[in-house]
């Protein structure tokens, strides 16, 4: 009798026929995938799932990322952004002065202001509900993606209330949707060892839920590039997947770069190129029910966004104007982009730029 081994060639052309005709890839087919140096392989498949949800069609938004304090109670590994109470550096800033700021930055096309910021257990509840209703008072018109699942986790502590009231609050106070951040990665393993010293894998997957029942929208992310293996990446995904099955409240998954401490920090501290694609790529045939994947070129740049809109990415995100978390983690990117130059990266991909408000309702087609 002869036994068949397979190959890695087989083995990639029997998950190239579950991509062609639909089916969903399993943990197994996901590890392969990460294993294999067959990028174009991997990125030819995910393009054609991507063509297949959004034609050439690539998105972005008009918005502004807004961080009212970086004073936090959590010492996670990773994070560059945060300070104590008293430290050189750190802030927390008023609803007037937020406004001033964004009153130096602000102009008519900014649809979303993107908020986020430390936990910081030094002011109450109401300064973070009160942050964002001064800003909707303001600028009635403007979306407010606002906060973290960690964050969230943390105003009902701080507040004693639960998750379903913490937001019924801030929808109350102008929110209309929640950031994806503090995924990081969805394993309690990796979570106790890289110090992250907020939300669980259960409390991030529940906020997302019930927010999920209150009708609101959310995003959603993974920090990918320290001690995680690329089972971990792909059991995330599939968590991910599971909940999105069960509620279908995500809107779009953002794989995120880690970046080194320092941005003087060489080549070899940082994901390479050919890793940062093949996550966006396999994030979008694990994730086939999502509609849209992120290129964040905060982490990754320009032109490796404009490369990974041929492998699986229908969004490059937004004009940002000054974005601080992964610049204080050593990001050599550029803290913004013009709305001109988002347009002449898609359409030099060969797709049409889409702008869109928060929840992807067209603006304006760059045909």
């Amino acid at each position: 009798m002869n036994v068949v081994i397979p190959t890695e060639h087989s083995r990639m052309q029997e998950i190239r026929e579950k991509v062609h005709y639909g089916q969903r890839l399993t943990l197994e087919d996901g590890v392969f995938l990460y294993e294999s140096d067959d990028l174009l392989a991997i990125g030819q498949m995910a393009n054609e799932v991507n063509l297949r949800k959004n034609g050439k069609k690539v998105y972005f938004i008009e918005n502004m990322s807004l961080y009212f304090t970086n004073v936090c109670e959590s010492h996670c590994a990773f994070c560059s952004f945060r300070r104590d109470q008293g430290e050189e550096g750190a802030y927390t800033l008023t609803g007037e002065e937020m406004l001033a700021y964004i009153e130096k930055h602000y102009h008519p096309g900014v649809r979303e202001f993107h908020i986020v910021g430390g936990h910081n257990p030094h002011v109450p509840f109401d300064y973070y509900v009160e942050s964002l209703r001064v800003l909707k008072q303001r600028y009635p018109d403007v979306t407010l993606k606002a906060y973290t699942a960690a964050e969230i986790e943390f105003f009902s502590r701080l507040s004693g209330l639960s998750y379903k009231e913490v937001l019924e609050e801030l929808v109350k106070a102008g929110l209309g949707t929640l950031t994806g951040g503090g995924a990081e990665i969805l394993s309690d393993e990796y979570r106790k060892k890289m110090r992250v010293e907020k939300a669980d894998v259960n409390q991030y997957l529940e906020v997302h839920r019930t927010a999920h029942q209150l009708g609101i929208r959310t995003h959603t992310t993974m920090l990918y590039g320290a001690i995680e293996t690329h089972r971990d990446r792909i059991e995330h995904l599939i968590k991910l997947r599971e909940l999105q099955d069960e509620m279908n409240g995500f809107m779009v998954f953002i794989p995120l770069s880690m970046q080194p401490s320092s941005p003087k920090a060489s080549i070899r501290r940082r994901n390479s190129a050919f890793e940062d694609l093949k996550t966006i790529a396999i994030s979008r045939l694990m994730l086939d029910n999502f509609q849209h994947i992120k290129a964040y070129f905060i982490n990754i740049g320009t032109q490796l966004t404009q490369v990974s809109l041929a492998m699986g990415a229908s969004d490059v995100h937004g004009t940002i104007v000054k974005e601080r978390i992964s610049h204080s983690a050593g990001a050599l990117t550029p803290e913004g982009i013009t709305r001109e130059d988002l347009i002449w990266l898609v359409k030099g991909a060969g797709r049409i730029p889409v702008e869109r408000d928060t929840f992807y309702n067209e603006i304006k087609v760059y045909d």
